[in-house]
């Protein structure tokens, strides 16, 4: 059974399974405001690139001034705010580019249909960008028969199939073996929680192993291939992506295991020339040391906890995008890729 989608919007309602309950709990959130919008994105109620700037856009939608009413101040506040919710993903940044383009060209009394089909048409894209990752990137994966992710890329992160997981639910589809090695993903273990649930979902077979184990893993020859997502992608193909990438990748290289980065193009930023320039979130003190409630870390102690790591291009054996796949990726071919 396929997982149900992450987002919907209806009657004036954003609606976001509630990624923070998961796998305990299938539930709902539903956001009513731009602050609930900004609180679900901040708290990772909604999360994955895309995911993010779809529940963005829905969320310019639900803008109203202090008189209740939509107006063009309103909408201007909520791209401003919305865009103070997370840092990394690029996505985010994308779609309310794209609302306030539509803003900044529609007569006020307009506004209100026309930010809304916006927001309907970028969500409808990603669904089709889904799709056309998981066909382009089912050519490499095809015959790998045991492949390795980390953290989660796959529906929830996405409006459907995801970005690195979509070649997978392309195979599975169509009866080709895949089976899916997950890694947990510390320190809030959207691998083991988000990916292998929607998995199981679907009907794919997939094993959870901490991040620590994934050398152990790569060097008993039994993994195929290693599939990631991006939050933001430099014009030289340097890759941010979830914290444990950059091990990996280096892992995989060890391993001579192929390393791919699966990513619609809206997730490239060509304003920055490395992965050095991304802005890195570094998120709260309470998920490394009290993680869902739990005290593992003594107060006198500190911790570091950056969200994401980069990872050189030179370690990414192919991007995989809804236009194609760019093998070894550097400036000249990724800007041909984009063009």
């Amino acid at each position: 059974m396929p997982a149900p989608e992450t987002i919907a919007f209806a009657d004036d309602i954003l609606i976001l399974i509630d990624q923070t309950k998961l796998p305990g709990e299938l539930a709902t959130l539903e956001c009513r405001d731009i602050q609930q919008t900004h609180d679900a994105i901040k708290r990772l109620v909604v999360r994955g690139a895309p995911a993010i700037g779809i529940a963005a856009a829905y969320g310019v939608c639900l803008a109203r001034d202090d008189a209740g009413h939509r107006s063009r101040d309103a909408y201007l506040h909520a791209i401003e705010y919305l865009a103070t919710s997370r840092p990394t993903a690029v996505n985010l940044f994308w779609a309310l580019d794209r609302m306030q383009s539509v803003l900044q060209s529609t007569d006020e009394r307009e506004l209100p249909d026309r930010l809304l089909a916006e927001a309907v048409a970028i969500h409808d894209e990603d669904r089709e960008m889904c799709h056309s990752i998981g066909r382009n990137g089912a050519t490499l994966l095809k015959g790998k028969q045991r492949v390795l992710t980390h953290c989660n890329a796959g529906g929830l992160a996405t409006s459907t199939w995801g970005t690195a997981l979509a070649p997978i639910y392309q195979l599975h589809e169509s009866g080709e073996p895949i089976e899916v090695y997950a890694d947990e993903t510390r320190p809030l273990l959207q691998g083991g929680r988000l990916t292998a649930w929607e998995l199981s979902q679907a009907g794919v077979p997939v094993t959870v192993l901490t991040d620590s184990m994934a050398g152990s893993l790569l060097r008993t020859g039994k993994i195929g291939a290693v599939i990631v997502g991006a939050d933001r992608i430099a014009a030289n193909g340097d890759v941010a992506n979830k914290i444990g990438t950059y091990p990996l990748a280096v892992l995989a290289r060890y391993h001579d295991v192929p390393f791919y980065v699966a990513a619609p193009s809206s997730t490239f930023d060509l304003t920055l020339d490395s992965g050095d320039l991304i802005p890195i979130e570094e998120r709260g003190r309470d998920e490394i040391a009290k993680p869902f409630g739990l005290t593992i870390v003594p107060d006198q102690a500190e911790v570091m906890n950056p969200a994401f790591d980069c990872t050189p291009a030179e370690l990414v054996t192919a991007i995989i995008t809804e236009r194609g796949v760019v093998t070894e990726p550097n400036r000249e071919k990724l800007a041909l890729h984009l063009a």
